[in-house]
């Protein structure tokens, strides 16, 4: 989706509402630097190269905040209403790419901000094959306190604790080059009290000059396996 596309939408789901009735507070797209997502050599990474169903990691939009790029196999639906801790409701436009299956998520979880670090990972997508008999597949499960997000629909909680969904990484796809790019975030931030929380870790793991720095121009994609040392499934 173009950037001005997104933007007319979003502008159009503000202006709906109830004759007589005071408008929800509305959240729309908020725009990071344009940045390349590419492969460990620098190279554009082609949307084709990412496996259905597995967990890759990338940084957006700061250095020190991992996110999830996901190509869930199957077409997703856009046009889906979600809302933030605060009661803010914004809409998903679905994924991109080819059958409009690859999708992105901050990797912070919303509930106590559980995140994949290089030493291990408490939150990653559950596929059949992934997840334990007795779990819930195709969402995205943390751990820590078993909240559950459905990356489908624009990772809405369906089980555990979570207030509020994952924000959306917004993606743009060129098919021309099959590259992608992210140019923002959409639904309910938590960078602030993310960075206030786990600032001494990060610094640790990114460098102290890296944690609230933005990514501008290019961020680099790895699988989580490669990312991380060690994921805890439960």
């Amino acid at each position: 989706m173009e950037r001005r596309d997104f933007i007319k939408a979003c502008a159009a789901t503000c202006a709906v509402g109830a004759p007589g009735e005071l408008p929800a507070k509305n959240l729309t797209p908020r725009f990071y630097a344009r940045t390349q997502l590419t492969d460990a050599r620098g190279q554009p990474f082609r949307a084709a190269r990412l496996v259905p169903r597995r967990n890759y990691i990338f940084h957006y939009p700061f250095e020190a905040t991992p996110c999830f790029l996901l190509n869930l196999g199957k077409p997703t639906v856009g046009g889906v209403e979600l809302k933030t801790e605060d009661g803010s409701i914004y809409e998903w436009p679905g994924g991109v790419g080819p059958n409009r299956a690859i999708v992105g998520f901050s990797a912070i979880c919303a509930h106590r901000m559980s995140y994949p670090t290089p030493q291990i990972s408490f939150i990653s997508y559950r596929d059949r094959a992934t997840a334990s008999a007795t779990a819930r597949t195709d969402v995205i499960h943390c751990c820590s306190e078993h909240s559950e997000y459905d990356p489908s629909s624009g990772a809405r909680v369906v089980g555990g604790p979570a207030p509020q969904p994952l924000s959306a990484v917004i993606l743009e796809y060129d098919p021309g080059s099959d590259g992608l790019q992210a140019v923002g975030m959409l639904g309910g931030e938590m960078f602030d009290a993310f960075f206030a929380k786990f600032e001494f870790k990060l610094a640790l793991d990114y460098g102290a000059a890296s944690v609230r720095r933005q990514v501008t121009a290019r961020t680099v994609v790895k699988e989580l396996e490669q990312f991380c040392k060690q994921q805890v499934r439960c």
